[in-house]
């Protein structure tokens, strides 16, 4: 007789995106179901929680479920088998920085505490860094992993008896995983941790269902080895329907996306799901779907491409962002429907992380008018899901300067930064220039510049900003890495370079001179003009960290 299927009960209380964990757990052959009611809690056999969003925010959710006491009186027995991933683990501790006043599940006794920006630290901390396992012997965590983090809270102090594994970022340790008797949590997520994610899962379901529970780890921590952050490489597909109504990955030349020939035809350079499992399978620590469609009136309703999602996460655990059309509109039926309603529809879809635009610019200038952006949809997704959920896409474009022009003066706005370059020229040699913002994909200017669209973002709820040079697009002469400095001085969270990588060496100009967390391509890996393991092994013959 065949052995029955672990069961495994997740908790889903409307948050972020569990369609992952559900693959993941799928995948390794767990019969999933989800929490109704206290009852389901416990009774469950095995049960996992994952977290995505605001400590208080999820608190309530729980509370409104009535679910919270329920938890409390499982997670009492440490014989009972439980994941908590990000913030279901930090939901175990009593109380958060985040959410002051707010009430946690205070199974475990510790500090939950906000990162400080550092030198070379953005927050949210987001990338792959290491789980430097406290007792290799147990077998759970292995002593050297490297997992996906991204979080901007942190475990600053811990019960020992708790503590699993520790990792650094910004100059400070704190407790990145929890193990006791049965009960287990981390704060990075194994379901977007590739491989050796998916290996951790295996591993928690294997012991939680076998005769010896898992040891309490409470070894002293280790003093001599240090855990760091590597940056990531994404990979990005432009996605739109072909003049045949079918989804297809694109790239233009520019902006353009047609073929040259007289009434050329969209260019297809293949299915958006496939590519992006071939991505995950060569290595892509992130994958980044972005919409150029912009969804023509029915976001939350486009089938299509939440189909793409849905399919994408069944295949590809890494993270997923999905941009384009995250924005306030009145569908067909004259319903209203917010940018939140179109975040949560890609969030239970399987995105990750999703992209804002066009909105974000809107967002700015409305700040700068004097609103308080509390009805901005940045501000809305990041109070729902977290801040380290929304994308700003900046598409800005170069205005030159003759020598000893000054940038315009918008009202009310900061004095426009201005960019001296090495590389790049105007039109008539200049050398000087300012990024003006654009909205529609680079169609239609604003008057505000990069670094006040990206300072007021920031302030707004954006988590991470992807920097996309409309004058490099397409052209393969290597990111605007004065661009990119500008946007690292204005903000404290992370930037991806985007547009105009080429070759291996733009992703290293990207890490070393402008100093961004994350460098994008698109065109060069649809064509295999260069290939993600050829950019990873320039990378590591720099000395620069890569996810292996």
């Amino acid at each position: 007789m065949a052995a029955m299927k672990p069961r495994v009960t997740l908790l889903d209380y409307g948050a972020g995106n569990v369609r992952s964990v559900v693959n993941a757990l799928e995948l390794l052959g767990c019969d999933v179901s989800l929490v109704r009611t206290a009852a389901d809690v416990l009774g469950a056999e095995i049960l996992v929680f994952p977290g995505v969003g605001c400590f208080g925010a999820a608190m309530d959710a729980l509370e409104a479920l009535d679910v919270a006491d329920a938890l409390r009186s499982y997670l009492g027995d440490a014989d009972r088998p439980f994941l908590g991933i990000c913030l279901g683990m930090q939901l175990l501790f009593g109380a958060s920085e985040e959410t002051p006043g707010a009430r946690g599940l205070g199974v475990v006794d510790g500090d939950v505490t906000l990162f400080e920006p550092s030198d070379g630290a953005v927050v949210p901390s987001m990338g792959w860094n290491e789980a430097l396992g406290l007792d290799p012997a147990a077998g759970l965590f292995e002593p050297r992993e490297r997992y996906y983090f991204v979080h901007s809270y942190k475990v600053s102090r811990c019960d020992p008896a708790w503590r699993a594994t520790v990792t650094d970022y910004g100059g400070v340790r704190y407790t990145s995983a929890l193990a006791n008797g049965r009960r287990v949590a981390c704060q990075f997520h194994p379901e977007k941790s590739g491989p050796k994610g998916l290996a951790l899962l295996d591993r928690f379901v294997t012991r939680s269902r076998g005769a010896t529970a898992l040891p309490s780890l409470g070894a002293p921590l280790p003093s001599s080895t240090t855990t760091l952050m590597a940056p990531r490489v994404i990979s990005a597909l432009d996605v739109r329907s072909n003049d045949a109504g079918d989804l297809v990955v694109t790239k233009g030349d520019g902006y353009d996306v047609r073929e040259k020939a007289e009434g050329g035809a969209v260019r297809n350079l293949g299915k958006p799901v496939d590519l992006c499992a071939r991505y995950y399978d060569e290595g892509a620590d992130e994958i980044c779907v972005l919409n150029i469609c912009a969804f023509k009136g029915e976001a939350a309703g486009d089938l299509p491409l939440l189909g793409v999602l849905r399919a994408a996460s069944e295949r590809c655990f890494v993270p997923l962002t999905i941009g384009g059309g995250v924005r306030d509109y009145t569908a067909r039926d004259g319903s209203a429907v917010s940018a939140l309603d179109v975040a949560s529809a890609y969030f239970r879809a399987g995105a990750d992380k999703v992209g804002v635009g066009s909105d974000a610019v809107a967002a700015a200038l409305a700040y700068y008018a004097g609103g308080d952006g509390s009805k901005t949809s940045l501000r809305r997704i990041a109070t729902q899901y977290g801040r380290q959920a929304v994308v700003v896409s900046i598409d800005p474009k170069r205005v030159w300067l003759a020598a000893g022009e000054a940038p315009p003066a918008f009202p009310g706005l900061p004095a426009a930064a201005v960019a001296d370059h090495a590389k790049f020229r105007g039109p008539n040699g200049e050398t000087r220039c300012w990024y003006r913002a654009t909205t529609g994909g680079g169609r239609r200017d604003a008057d505000l510049d990069v670094a006040a669209l990206a300072a007021a973002a920031e302030a707004l709820g954006a988590g991470e900003f992807m920097v996309n040079c409309i004058d490099c697009d397409g052209k393969g002469d290597g990111y605007d890495l004065e661009l990119l400095k500008i946007v690292k001085r204005s903000v404290a969270v992370p930037v991806i370079a985007s547009s105009g990588a080429g070759e291996p060496a733009h992703f290293a100009e990207a890490f070393e001179v402008a100093r961004a967390d994350a460098a994008l391509a698109a065109g060069i890996f649809h064509r295999r003009e260069v290939a993600i393991a050829a950019v990873k092994a320039h990378l590591k013959g720099r000395g620069i960290l890569v996810r292996d």
